[in-house]
């Protein structure tokens, strides 16, 4: 069900400069409609960039008994970095280089934003002091910590160049890890210091505004948390190695589990701490799924079925100044379950999500600082560093329900690429039941964005490094030690999931089968520990390094070789730069920065091509690469020896593609993407939201002074009642008058866009002259004054609907009471008449099926009606026709468009996307390019003549009408109750004029 079908080919990408633009649009729209932005971001995430070392008296080590020693690197620590040391030579905090992507891209957002960095500690070292004398502050550098483990090829090594005058390290003595807990002046004194490191550090990086809150776990928590839950249950499932094991007795209530939820409670509660209104919050990664929904509920939010979240109580920062919640009484609505004296404001939005994320829905409320009880929106965003696994994966979890709660309690969520997006939505479907959205996931009224962005390098930072004066000795020194040898390199965690087993199989393989390069090829292989220490992984590593250099070594060559350490940064940018080909073969893994560092430092070198796992989250984005699969031996020995033979005409083909995927999408252009992402999706832009009452009087006033009108309805349920029979609902005389004067003035454009047959429309309404019409929710459209309808499905590929038709038969056959409608350009699955739980709930066994499996292989779009499931082309549908109305009409200067179900939303949506992101600006004309309804049934030549048009319509000239109750989740900008209202309010219209 969860087949793996290829991510799209990602879209060129917008400049950093463009996206920031939009960014500033949005926030400038929010602002101007009452949305308090505070130009604050809280990025919530598991370690803070930063290690802390506590220098204390070397007696007090010698009598602390057995202490651990800190994990290996996966880089030496950096000669040169931002330093603090305490006045009394107690604390030293400096820079981790630990996930250098994902501190980049938050430190981008700093020209723009203040930021706030809520995250664990780490593991605190504790370093004994041998120095007596305390020393004063100072931006001194800190040395590295660790000896060379790694320069075979330099007999005497030499100070590196990049720091001539060192200063003498305070003392050399070994770093253990501290694993009592700090009283409550040791905190103040870390919080103390971790400020005074911003300080320096925002010096030293030229505009870094990051404030450091530490969040500070007991040892046994801490513990619990990421040494058991993250890596012991969470890594292995996100990565596709399951941790199953039948002799195996986990307690119950597993203890790592409640580790990992009290983690998360604490992360949230200090969240609370610093928020106010207006703050963005962005949580990072599976360390802290649980974060949003428990964020929310620290903030005094509590969920209403069916309508979101909405706020009973004050945020635990009501009592701090400055940062307090006004809260009045006298304008909640409804009592919650808990208590009868706490009332909430329910809010409901529905979140658009556009680009390349598409629509979703969401709403979010809490209670604000602008006056007493002002909404105002807890805006959440998620990101998924690491890869999503299938539905069947993830379903193994026993707390996969409370997983996927907490993080349906965001705005968004977003991953790393399509395919983990699209497996996050058939886990929520088949685990939890939810209904999927365009875009999004509807939770029970809570309907949260999901989309995907993938995260880059710091392009900048990496061609420092690589251009560093120390970096050209170690490439001459590794060109004369493998002299005339073809060199292929790697550089993974020893981790199952990275595939180091498979690569050496496959390296044998490839001495097997090309015998001509025994003797002419090396493979270095550079491996750190993983976040799941395996000695039985390790043994068998070095077991079979072992085997393949005896094998096809001699005394004087060693094909493989297997360094199991951490690596100067000299040293890895030398061995990418001067290697012949790159070699990756993880079995899964998210966004593999290895892959992208090869590129850039070969960029000046020998443009080598790159050998990519297809199981690789870049995978998409380098189609240039040599893609292999990692279990398939004999191709990765192929692709190794095409690399090798490769042409220097091809190689540099496909370096320049590669390159350009590099460049174009850097954690700079990751980190503002994903704040556009989240603005996008709060606030009411392309949102839904409560609507108010249709304000008669204004509409009659616009409808008055307009030249030239759009005046677009819906069938059922709009200009008449929805009926059991649905050849009952036949229109009223009085409805039939109002659209029939409509249609008379030479100033209106009136149209009827149906999801009904054009045989009945025809037999109601082809009377009505100067009346268009589209039924089949645009597959057919007949415009006013044509004889016949026009199919909009002609040029399009139908052969989709046999195997629609068949998986609907195979759930008719089991849904006694279900029957299908199979009509000229859709096919519907009804279970109106059958068992409301049991149709519901084959329902969404259907809409997984078609999701997983169809959806991504075929252009059908999948939607969940009122008691029934449609699937129809794929752009072609209700909003596109709306679409094409506006393209033809672009004088219009009113439009007037009412509906009342889902298939009407994509009209609202339509209405709403017209216009720029962060709403339209004076000076700017609104540009319409041709729309799929045009461009589909016309030949390419002519579809090459079309032109694009000017708008003169404007976002307050519009009237998109739902009928429903006010607190309906709609992108309408208003409402009726009734379809009577409708009649009712065109009638006025009629008589003012």
């Amino acid at each position: 069900m969860d087949s793996m079908h290829p991510d799209p080919a990602p879209a060129p990408p917008p400049s950093l400069a463009d996206i920031k633009a939009q960014v500033d649009r949005l926030e400038a729209s929010h602002k101007a409609k009452g949305l308090p932005l505070s130009g604050r971001i809280i990025h919530v995430m598991h370690h803070l960039p930063v290690e802390i070392v506590r220098i204390v008296p070397a007696e007090s080590l010698e009598a602390g008994g057995m202490l651990s020693p800190p994990m290996t690197p996966e880089f030496k620590p950096e000669d040169v970095e931002a330093t603090v040391e305490s006045a009394d030579a107690k604390w030293r905090i400096h820079a981790r280089t630990a996930h250098p992507a994902l501190v980049s891209g938050i430190k981008s957002l700093s020209d723009t934003h203040d930021q706030i960095l809520v995250a664990w500690t780490g593991e605190v070292l504790l370093q004994p002091d041998t120095n007596a004398s305390p020393q004063p502050p100072s931006q001194a550098t800190f040395p590295s910590i660790a000896q060379n483990l790694l320069a075979p090829f330099q007999e005497n090594p030499t100070p590196s160049p990049t720091s001539p005058s060192m200063p003498t390290p305070p003392n050399e003595s070994p770093l253990m890890v501290f694993g009592g807990e700090f009283n409550e002046q040791e905190k103040k004194d870390v919080e103390k210091e971790l400020e005074r490191f911003a300080e320096v550090e925002q010096k030293y990086e030229e505009g870094s505004k990051l404030k450091y809150l530490p969040v500070f776990l007991p040892p046994d928590v801490s513990k619990g948390h990421y040494e058991g839950f993250c890596k012991k249950t969470l890594w292995p499932l996100f990565h596709y190695l399951l941790w199953l094991d039948s002799t195996a007795t986990v307690p119950s209530p597993d203890p790592s589990w409640l580790a990992y939820h009290k983690t998360n409670q604490m992360f949230a509660q200090r969240v609370a701490e610093v928020y106010r209104p207006g703050d963005l919050i962005i949580c990072h990664d599976y360390h802290l799924l649980l974060a949003p929904k428990m964020i929310r509920e620290a903030l005094g939010q509590v969920f209403h079925p069916n309508a979101g979240w909405g706020t009973a109580h004050p945020s635990p920062a009501a009592h701090h100044a400055n940062k307090r919640f006004d809260w009045d009484q006298s304008q909640t609505q409804q009592a919650t379950p808990t208590s009868a004296n706490e009332k909430s404001k329910a809010g409901e939005k529905l979140g658009g999500f556009l680009s390349n994320v598409g629509s979703a829905l969401g709403q979010h409320l809490s209670v604000g600082a602008e006056g007493p009880g002002t909404p105002v929106e807890v805006m959440i965003g998620m990101f998924m560093h690491t890869p999503w696994p299938s539905s069947e994966i993830f379903r193994c979890l026993p707390t996969r329900r409370e997983i996927l709660d907490g993080m349906l309690g965001a705005n968004l969520v977003s991953f790393q690429t399509y395919s983990y997006s699209r497996h996050f939505v058939s886990t929520c479907i088949r685990v939890c039941g939810y209904e999927s959205t365009p875009g999004g996931v509807d939770a029970n009224g809570q309907v949260t964005a999901v989309g995907y962005c993938p995260i880059g390098l710091d392009v900048k930072r990496v061609i420092h490094d690589r251009e560093l004066p120390g970096v050209i000795p170690k490439m001459e020194a590794l060109r004369q030690l493998y002299k005339d040898k073809k060199i292929i390199v790697g550089r993974e965690k020893l981790d199952v999931a990275k595939g180091v087993y498979n690569k050496l199989q496959a390296f044998e393989k490839f001495l097997q089968v090309y015998p001509e390069w025994r003797g002419k090829v090396v493979l270095i292989q550079v491996t750190t520990p993983a976040l799941s220490e395996s000695p039985k992984l390790e043994r068998m590593t070095a077991e079979l390094v072992s085997h393949i250099n005896g094998t096809y070594g001699s005394l004087d060559f060693t094909p493989v070789h297997h360094y199991h350490q951490a690596l100067e940064k000299d040293e890895y940018f030398g061995l990418l730069s001067v290697a012949d080909l790159a070699l990756i073969t993880s079995l899964r893994d998210g966004m593999n920065t290895t892959s992208m560092e090869f590129i850039l430092c070969q960029d000046k070198t020998n443009k080598s091509p790159l050998v990519l796992s297809e199981f690789m989250g870049t995978v998409a984005s380098f189609q240039s690469a040599l893609q292999i699969n990692p279990h398939d031996l004999l191709g990765v020995a192929h692709a190794i020896n095409k690399g090798l033979n490769m042409p220097e005409a091809e190689k540099e083909e496909r370096h320049t593609s590669l390159l350009n995927s590099v460049v174009g999408h850097t954690s700079y252009t990751w980190a503002a993407t994903i704040l556009k992402q989240l603005l996008e999706n709060v606030g009411g832009e392309h949102t839904a939201h409560q609507t108010p009452a249709l304000d008669v009087g204004k509409f009659s006033q616009a409808y008055k002074n307009a030249k030239k009108r759009l005046m677009l309805f819906d069938y059922d349920g709009t200009l008449t009642p929805i009926v059991k029979v649905p050849s009952h609902a036949v229109p009223t005389e009085r409805t039939l008058n109002a659209i029939s004067t409509l249609a008379q003035d030479p100033k209106n454009v009136v149209y009827l866009i149906s999801g009904r047959d054009g045989d009945f429309l025809e037999e109601h309404w082809g009377h009505v002259s100067n009346l268009g019409m589209s039924a089949e929710h645009g597959s057919f459209v007949k415009q006013p004054g044509d004889e016949d309808f026009t199919n909009m499905t002609e040029a399009l590929d139908m052969s989709w609907m046999s195997e629609v038709e068949e998986i609907f038969k195979y759930y008719t056959e089991r849904t006694t009471g279900a029957t299908i409608e199979v009509k000229k350009a859709s096919i519907t699955w009804h279970y109106r008449n059958a068992d409301p739980d049991f149709g519901e709930f084959q329902c969404k066994q259907c809409l997984d099926l078609l999701e997983s499996s169809l959806a991504p292989r075929r252009p059908i779009e999948i939607l969940v009606g009122k008691k029934n499931l449609e699937v129809r082309p794929l752009a072609v549908n209700k909003g596109e026709i709306v679409k094409r109305l506006m393209y033809e009409n672009p004088d219009a200067d009113l439009i007037f468009c009412a509906g009342d179900d889902k298939t009407d939303e994509d009209m609202f949506r339509s209405l709403r996307t017209v216009f720029p992101p962060g709403g339209v600006h004076a000076s700017e004309p609104i540009i319409m390019k041709p729309p799929v309804a045009v461009t589909s049934t016309l030949d390419p030549e002519e579809v090459a003549e079309l032109k694009d048009v000017e708008l003169h319509i404007r976002p307050d000239e519009i009237f998109a009408t739902t009928v429903g109750p006010p607190a309906k989740k709609t992108l309408a900008g208003w409402h009726v109750t009734c379809p009577e209202e409708v009649v009712e309010a065109l009638e006025t219209l009629l008589e003012s004029q």
